[in-house]
């Protein structure tokens, strides 16, 4: 559908840097098309909990998860994030709105909006999804330059994380 982001080169990138799903539970964190989801599957997750606040995204993932034999091991929920989800899994992937407040006549997007400096949406995962994931789980999520990796740092060593940047890829903005 026309309100839900369709998978891009980030969505592409995210998507070829995850590994280890076999045989987890699995989050997508923001599910859009459910393209993260499909991914975790195919790569033989044992059950996703996709995460958004559209439901025509909610739908689309569904849709699309469906039409790909998957029906059953997918759970999809209207969330903020995590507010619909007090489940851990093993892999987190989230595909952040990234970038600055996003406005088009006067109406914001939350499929583009990463708030005030392309962070605050960023943060706010950053913070709950800790909470989220299984001792020894791994987190796969996307971060622009545009919105400060040290900032990123800062946040995953306070809570403990060891974080690597397993890939990158220059895009034209």
């Amino acid at each position: 559908p026309a309100t839900v982001y369709p998978p891009s080169e980030d969505s592409y990138l995210l998507a070829q840097s995850v590994q280890g799903a076999k045989g987890k539970i699995a989050i997508d964190a923001g599910c859009g098309s459910g393209i993260q989801s499909l991914n975790l599957l195919f790569l033989g997750a044992a059950h996703v909990i996709a995460l958004d606040v559209n439901e025509s995204a909610l739908r689309a993932t569904e849709m699309n998860v469906k039409g790909a034999g998957f029906g059953g091991k997918i759970e999809a929920r209207h969330s903020d994030l995590f507010s619909a989800c007090p489940e851990k899994a093993d892999i987190i992937v989230f595909n952040p709105p990234y970038i600055e407040t996003a406005e088009q006549e006067g109406k914001r997007f939350a499929d583009l909006d990463g708030g005030k400096k392309g962070r605050e949406v960023l943060d706010r995962f950053l913070e709950q999804m800790p909470a989220h994931l299984n001792e020894n789980g791994v987190c796969y999520f996307l971060q622009t330059d545009l919105n400060g990796y040290a900032q990123t740092e800062k946040m995953l060593k306070k809570t403990g994380f060891a974080f690597e940047i397993v890939a990158r890829k220059k895009l034209f903005f």
